[in-house]
C-alpha cells in the first residue's frame, strides 16, 4: 500500500546544533509533528554541536531525523567550507531522491547554496511540492562578504541560476521586508508565492533582569561600565570591523565596554585587533550554550546587531529578536532599508547607524549614555514588540497555514 504524504524538512544543519537555522528548523519540525507525519533529512553537527557523535537515524520528540554522510572540515577556512558544503549537499540529494514520494511537501533552506537546487530536482523527480525558506539571498551574499567579485563568471552564472529556482519551487518563505523586496526583483512571474514569516523570540527562556544580579557583568568585573553587547556569529557579513573601530575611538573613555559573545570566520581577526590596539575596552567571549542566554543578553546596557553594507535584503539577523526579549535597546549597524533598521525605527527601540561609518556608531553610544531613562524607555518597548508580533506561535500559525491544505497524515495513521 502506498504511503501517506509526508513534510519534509531540509536542512544541512539540525538538533542538537544551536545556531540560528538549526534552532529554528527544530522548532519548526517538531512543532508541524503535531499535525502532520514529518520527516527531517540534514547534515551531522557542525557549529556549536561540532563533534558530537550521533546517530545516522534516530527519532527525536516524534520527528525522524536521517543525517547524511558529510566530511568534516574547518568552517573558517572557505575552501573547506566550500568542499564540505558540496560533499553534504550531494549526500542529501542521494536521500531526498530515496525517500520522496508524490504529494510530499518539501520545506528547503538555503545553505548551503547547492541544496536548494538539489532539493528542487529531487522534488521534480518525485513529483513533490518545494516549499523554499530563504535565509541568505544569494549571490548578494556572496559579494557582501567579498567571497566572489561581482563581476565574476561565477556570480552571472548564480543569478541565472537562482531566477530558475525562484520559479520553479511552489512556495518562497522570506523573513524580512526587504528580502521579499529583492527575491521579487528577480522573479519575472508567480510572485504571489511569495510569503514573508519573521523568525521570532525565545520568550519562554528570555525575559527582562535586573542588571545589579548579573553574574556575568561581575565575573568579567565590568558591573560599573556602560556595556555594549554584540553576540552572535561572528562572521564575514556582519560588520564586525564597523564595531571595532567604534571600540578603537572610544578606548580611552572609561565609561564604555564592549562585550563580543560568538565565533565565527572573523574571531581570530578580532583576538589581534584587541592585541595589537590595545583594546582594553573590549572583552571576547565564545560560543554560550543556547540554555545561557538569558544570563549573557541581560549582561549589558545596549546591544548591537550589524550588517555589512551591500546585504539589504540578503539575510536578516534573527540575533536582534531575542535581544528584544530582553527588554534591551538595539543599535542597528546596517543599511536604513533593511528589515533590522525597520524594526528599530518602526518600534523606537535603539538607533540606526549605517554599516561602515563607525565615527556615528560612537554618537549612537554616547547618545545613549546621556539618557538612561530613555534607555529604559526602548527596552520596555522592545519587549512589547515580541510579544505582541514576534512570537513562535504567531510564525508557527503562518507555516501550518501553508501547508494545511495539502493532503498530508499525522504520523500516527502511518507509524514508522
Amino acid at each position: 500500500m502506498r504511503s501517506q504524504p509526508k513534510v519534509w524538512i531540509v536542512s544541512e544543519v539540525y538538533y542538537p546544533d544551536e545556531d540560528g537555522t538549526s534552532y529554528y528548523m527544530t522548532r519548526l519540525a517538531e512543532h508541524l509533528g503535531k499535525y502532520y507525519c514529518v520527516r527531517v533529512i540534514c547534515g551531522q553537527p557542525k557549529y556549536t554541536a561540532r563533534g558530537v557523535k550521533v546517530p545516522r537515524i534516530e527519532t527525536r520528540n516524534g520527528i525522524r531525523i536521517e543525517r547524511a554522510l558529510d566530511i568534516r572540515l574547518n568552517k573558517n577556512l572557505l575552501p573547506a567550507r566550500a568542499l564540505s558544503a558540496i560533499c553534504v549537499s550531494f549526500f542529501m540529494f542521494l536521500k531526498m531522491a530515496k525517500e520522496f514520494r508524490p504529494g510530499d511537501v518539501v520545506l528547503v533552506v538555503t545553505n548551503p547554496p547547492l541544496l536548494p537546487f538539489l532539493a528542487t530536482a529531487a522534488c521534480k523527480m518525485r513529483a513533490a511540492r518545494c516549499y523554499l525558506r530563504v535565509d541568505d539571498v544569494y549571490p548578494e551574499a556572496m559579494i557582501a562578504s567579498e567571497v566572489l567579485p561581482e563581476n565574476s563568471f561565477w556570480i552571472r552564472g548564480f543569478r541565472h541560476l537562482n531566477k530558475w529556482l525562484y520559479q520553479n519551487v511552489d512556495k518562497i518563505i522570506v523573513l524580512g521586508r526587504d528580502m521579499e523586496r529583492l527575491v521579487r526583483s528577480k522573479m519575472s512571474r508567480n510572485r504571489d508565492r511569495i510569503s514573508v514569516i519573521h523568525n521570532w523570540a525565545d520568550l519562554e527562556t528570555i525575559t527582562p533582569s535586573l542588571r545589579a544580579s548579573n553574574r556575568l557583568l561581575v565575573d568579567l568585573h565590568i558591573e560599573d561600565k556602560f556595556v555594549i553587547q554584540c553576540a552572535g556569529n561572528m562572521g564575514r557579513v556582519q560588520g564586525i570591523e564597523t564595531m571595532f573601530r567604534a571600540a578603537e575611538i572610544l578606548k580611552d573613555d572609561g565609561r564604555v565596554h564592549f562585550l563580543f559573545i560568538g565565533n565565527g570566520a572573523r574571531r581570530k581577526w578580532m583576538e589581534e585587533e584587541v592585541s595589537a590596539k590595545g583594546l582594553k575596552n573590549v572583552t571576547l567571549l565564545g560560543f554560550r550554550p543556547r540554555a545561557e542566554q538569558n544570563d549573557f543578553l541581560n549582561a549589558c546596557d545596549i546591544s548591537m546587531a550589524s550588517l555589512v553594507a551591500g546585504m539589504v535584503g540578503a539575510g536578516v539577523p534573527s540575533r536582534m529578536y531575542n535581544v528584544m526579549a530582553a527588554g534591551k535597546p538595539l543599535i542597528a549597524v546596517a543599511d536604513p532599508d533593511s528589515e533590522l533598521s525597520l524594526v528599530v525605527e518602526e518600534e523606537r527601540i535603539g538607533w540606526v547607524v549605517p554599516s561602515g561609518e563607525p565615527a556615528r556608531l560612537v554618537d549612537a553610544i554616547l547618545d545613549a549614555i546621556s539618557d538612561k531613562g530613555r534607555l529604559g524607555r526602548m527596552g520596555e518597548s522592545a519587549r512589547k514588540s515580541v510579544e505582541n508580533k514576534y512570537t513562535a506561535d504567531h510564525a508557527l500559525v503562518q507555516y501550518l497555514s501553508l501547508i494545511q491544505n495539502r493532503s498530508t497524515a499525522a504520523c500516527r495513521a502511518n507509524p514508522l
